[in-house]
């Protein structure tokens, strides 16, 4: 839908600029990280079952009614790759009563003929119930995601969970995730009423042993091979952007005429084992 007319308000970035959604381009993330939480053995002392592996930042529940800069980096200056057809900007990047909006418009920066939006997590998150409610726009040869994410510009192998809107079908959304730089995973599963008629629930539990995805509460895939599954503490991303290379997957880019954006209501990560944070988590009713 059309950008809300009171969605002025943007935000300044800070922190060191990153790299992401350029896995399409053949970017190489690779490297090694250990982080691996000791358990302490004790006389009647046993590790809780769901004990994390992987050191993780805390549980947190963000509904954007204000922004939280020492959560978020925004995404300012740069592309991903030859690619993206669009500069990351600041300007695409607003607050408006509790939704913060993502935004890709016709819009010249640098070298590119057109600007959006993208915010990651300053911090790192491990095994748990990662959740956001999001509104997609529409418009061939876009991708609308909402993802983790960890690589080479955090000199960290290249890991990630994915959830991605190609807006060329509203329909459906597109699952994945690379280990090791290594994806093959996909899937694209259907979305009830389409991910641009109203705000929907899209949600991941990563666990030792799994990786599931849910839509609206309902399990739609699940991979439990160890040769699959993410080890690394990985960024939480959201973003917008657009290509006229990529038509194969992303469909013809067309100028949409008009600003289009990704609406983002709410955003929670939930760490294994610990209680849910609002009655709607997905974290209060899985195992």
């Amino acid at each position: 839908m059309n950008s809300n007319p009171k969605t002025t308000s943007t935000i300044a970035t800070g922190g060191t600029p990153f790299t992401s959604q350029a896995r399409r381009a053949g970017l190489k993330r690779l490297s090694a990280i250990s982080a691996l939480l000791l358990v302490a053995l004790g006389s009647l002392v046993t590790a809780p079952a769901l004990a994390q592996d992987i050191q993780s930042s805390p549980s947190f529940v963000d509904d954007f009614t204000s922004f939280d800069r020492a959560r978020w980096y925004v995404s300012d200056g740069w592309s991903n790759g030859s690619h993206q057809n669009c500069t990351w900007s600041k300007g695409l990047v607003a607050l408006s009563d509790g939704v913060l909006s993502l935004g890709f418009e016709k819009q010249k920066l640098k070298d590119r003929d057109y600007a959006c939006g993208e915010i990651q997590t300053k911090q790192r998150f491990g095994y748990g119930t990662y959740e956001a409610r999001i509104k997609t726009d529409t418009g061939s040869g876009l991708n609308a995601a909402f993802f983790s994410y960890i690589g080479p510009s955090d000199k960290q192998p290249w890991d990630e969970i994915d959830f991605e809107v190609l807006t060329k079908d509203t329909s459906k959304v597109q699952v994945n995730a690379y280990i090791a730089g290594k994806g093959n995973n996909e899937k694209l599963v259907d979305v009830a009423g389409g991910t641009d008629k109203a705000f929907n629930d899209y949600a991941f539990v990563w666990q030792k042993d799994s990786l599931r995805w849910y839509v609206n509460g309902q399990l739609v895939n699940t991979i439990t091979d160890p040769a699959k599954l993410p080890t690394h503490a990985q960024k939480i991303f959201f973003s917008l952007w657009g290509s006229d290379k990529m038509t194969g997957w992303m469909g013809e880019f067309a100028d949409p005429g008009r600003k289009l954006t990704l609406q983002i209501d709410r955003v929670a990560f939930t760490a294994l084992g610990e209680p849910c944070q609002f009655p709607e988590s997905l974290a209060c009713s899985i195992k």
